[in-house]
């Protein structure tokens, strides 16, 4: 009975334990994760939040999606490519310049002159089915102030990054091509938002970055991504960041 009673109170006293330790690597985090979007003097509102990105190396370089970057800005309204860095209703707006980009994998790096303190990567490691991860980023915005939001979940699979389509007037000349070379990406059991695209996808336990959110499900319409989520969301493993931060040392 002693020996019963000893074994439950390990266990609940084990509980809050691990619970502060994720909410010690979410605190730990957060100040690393900014959103990425445009600044139009002309416009209104000035400054629009279109995706979310991170810190990486010496904090100069932020990571983000591609698609979260790709859209020309207009020289005539003399938009800026922005970073928003902080918490709250007034973060700090940096300008930013695009350095490198990798379309085929949904990555972009940027580079902001004010230091952001910085992720740390984990190595080129497939992680395997069932791994329990986390992300954080801005799910649905920043109409009322820049608040990042985390999600937990576990890698449901490795799968290829093209869905087949129901017929073949749906192809794409891109869609073509990467059925022909396709890469494997992490399908996660868990519930990411279009604002979520560029999150980080971090280990529970040590924060390190394994992958980058960047596209989620949609079982209906578009609109149906907030209201009705499917909770799969799909993410590019750290080991095609490795290689385009590589290039930028070249």
């Amino acid at each position: 009975m002693l020996r019963m009673i000893a074994l439950v109170l390990f266990t609940l006293t084990g509980l809050p334990l691990q619970a502060q330790s994720f909410e010690k690597v979410v605190s730990n985090i957060k100040s690393s994760v900014v959103g990425i979007g445009v600044h139009d003097p002309l416009g209104s509102p000035k400054n629009a939040l279109q995706g979310t990105g991170f810190a990486v190396g010496d904090g100069h370089h932020i990571v983000t999606n591609f698609h979260v970057v790709e859209r020309a800005l207009d020289a005539e309204s003399m938009q800026k490519r922005v970073v928003f860095v902080g918490q709250g209703e007034r973060p700090d707006v940096l300008e930013a310049e695009i350095i490198i980009t990798n379309p085929a994998h949904d990555l972009a790096v940027l580079r902001v002159d004010k230091a952001v303190k910085p992720f740390k990567l984990a190595k080129s490691k497939r992680l395997p089915d069932g791994r329990e991860i986390a992300f954080t980023g801005f799910p649905i915005g920043a109409v009322l102030g820049l608040y990042p939001a985390t999600h937990r979940g576990y890698i449901a699979a490795s799968t290829p990054v093209v869905t087949p389509s129901a017929n073949a007037q749906q192809l794409s000349i891109e869609m073509i091509k990467r059925m022909r070379e396709p890469f494997l990406v992490y399908q996660l059991d868990a519930t990411a938002y279009p604002g979520n695209s560029g999150s980080p996808v971090y280990d529970v336990q040590s924060g390190e970055v394994v992958a980058i959110i960047n596209k989620v499900f949609v079982a209906q319409s578009k609109e149906s991504a907030l209201s009705a989520p499917s909770g799969i969301s799909y993410a590019i493993p750290v080991e095609y960041l490795h290689a385009l931060l590589e290039e930028i040392k070249d």
